[in-house]
């Protein structure tokens, strides 16, 4: 049997496909937005505001609270919302594999066994009347096929289709990082918020048991006069319904305590109460730095995930214009197969039983009703609105760090007079309770001063904690933490 071989021109066919496959890539080419950044925080004129190049790397440690930097560390290894933002990666990774894989051939290995007979009275009838002979039941009509092979088919990737696909699950890639850093930034700030509102509720349990228990010593003072006929019945209650009053609301701070220690139990991936043992006792609030570090805006663009991840969207969005507008240009394909084929095993591997084909194709839409075209202006669209994502995201991160600056500057001033609130209250109670064991002045002046007194030590200790939330946000905002 003569041995088959390609044709000169099918062998210049394939060479041709080979050299096309570099070939050019369609769409547009991706440039990073320009976005105007002013050059100085409106904001930052306060005092304890540093402008200069900071590094928030480990921004947690500017509070010099060593119960805040351990949970802090164990947030790292333990939490649910990263480990989901990891699982998110490692499908972006996956998918951006699959779509590198259309720049390469595919192979699959095909094997068959079948066993066919064919109808004995099946041309019976096309002979009879003609003065033919018919072949009814004649031989043996049962026949064996045993087949195997390689099949192949390469579309070579001329207009960048794979390509533009390849870049813009590398952009996706890109962006689920970033995610998952944004989600970092976000576990940090709220592990430090609700441990200062922890230490925050915890002073304001101390006020209010230190108050309690001024106001029961008043009120045994009273019932003393009140028995010696110094005062009334009306001046008792009085006392009575305030001690009763400033005890109702520890429970509600004792719960918002617990609250907010479960709060801290969730954020680090283990069962709420797990920290109980360890977060019970009692600790200051988180202190002050002297100066807080903010760095230029011009840092906020290399820093915060959340615009970083928005702009590798642009990207990702600009390169799928290019997948659709390769499906306007012809695509080039190579196919083939190769095996061995017989009715019997014995001789299944003989020359005589192989088989081969290969030959390149082409196909290029001619009309579908506008399809492909829609499908373009579908991705410009998209790729138009990942821009304004863009552009909203910058100006919503330049918001979040003004409005952070001014609400840390104005709550320094306000907790700075309620400290002078706190020392006259102190003051007015102290002359209260002389003037009155003298009978000089009501019980109701008493009780007055002492209400004014656990208000204000109430309002101090919450605006302590304000501060230093209102530090956290200014630091979230900027996008530190992620680095390590």
């Amino acid at each position: 049997m003569k041995r088959i071989r390609p044709t000169a021109a099918l062998r210049a066919g394939v060479w041709v496909l080979a050299l096309l496959a570099p070939g050019c890539t369609v769409g547009p080419d991706y440039r990073r937005p320009d976005t105007p950044v002013p050059t100085m925080w409106s904001e930052a004129r306060y005092d304890g505001i540093d402008t200069r190049p900071a590094d928030l790397a480990r921004w947690w440690e500017e509070f010099n609270d060593p119960g805040l930097t351990r949970l802090v560390q164990r947030a790292a290894g333990s939490s649910l919302d990263l480990r989901l933002a990891e699982g998110r990666i490692r499908e972006a990774r996956a998918l951006r594999r699959v779509a590198e894989s259309g720049a390469w051939p595919t192979v699959d290995v095909r094997g068959a066994y079948s066993r066919s007979r064919t109808s004995e009275n099946a041309f019976a009838s096309s002979s009879q009347g003609s003065g033919g002979s018919s072949p009814t039941g004649s031989g043996n009509r049962g026949q064996d096929l045993f087949r195997a092979g390689f099949d192949s088919s390469w579309e070579i990737d001329v207009f960048g289709a794979v390509r533009r696909s390849v870049e813009s699950a590398d952009a996706t890639v890109e962006a689920t990082i970033e995610d998952r850093r944004d989600v970092l930034v976000t576990l940090l700030g709220d592990i430090a918020r609700n441990y200062i509102d922890l230490r925050g509720f915890q002073r304001r349990l101390a006020v209010a048991r230190n108050n309690l228990k001024a106001q029961q010593e008043s009120l045994e003072i009273t019932r003393v006069r009140f028995q010696a006929g110094l005062a009334n019945y009306l001046q008792v209650s009085q006392a009575e319904a305030q001690v009763n009053t400033t005890a109702a609301e520890i429970p509600a701070l004792e719960a918002l305590s617990k609250q907010a220690a479960h709060r801290l139990d969730v954020l680090l991936g283990i069962q709420p109460g797990a920290l109980s043992a360890e977060l019970s006792t009692e600790a200051p609030i988180p202190a002050l730095p002297p100066q807080a570090h903010v760095g230029l805006p011009s840092e906020l663009l290399r820093r915060r995930p959340d615009i970083r991840r928005a702009e590798r969207q642009v990207a990702a969005a600009n390169a799928e214009i290019g997948v659709a507008t390769a499906d306007l240009y012809p695509k080039f394909s190579l196919s083939g197969a190769f095996g061995v084929q017989s009715i019997s095993a014995s001789d299944w591997f003989s020359a005589p039983s192989r088989f081969w084909s290969i030959g390149p194709t082409i196909r290029w839409p001619i009309f579908d009703a506008g399809r492909i075209r829609a499908n373009i202006e579908v991705r410009n669209a998209r790729q138009e609105q990942a821009l304004t994502a863009y552009e909203k995201t910058v100006l919503t991160a330049f918001e979040d760090v003004e409005n952070a600056l001014v609400s840390y500057a104005k709550e320094q001033v306000r907790y700075r007079s309620l400290m002078d609130a706190v020392a006259a209250n102190r003051r007015a109670v102290a002359m209260a309770d002389e003037l009155y064991k003298n009978g000089l002045v009501d019980f109701l002046n008493v009780l007055d001063s002492q209400r004014a007194l656990y208000s204000a030590e109430s309002d101090v200790a919450q605006s302590e904690a304000a501060m230093a939330t209102n530090l956290v946000a200014l630091y979230k905002a900027l996008g530190g933490g992620w680095e390590n």
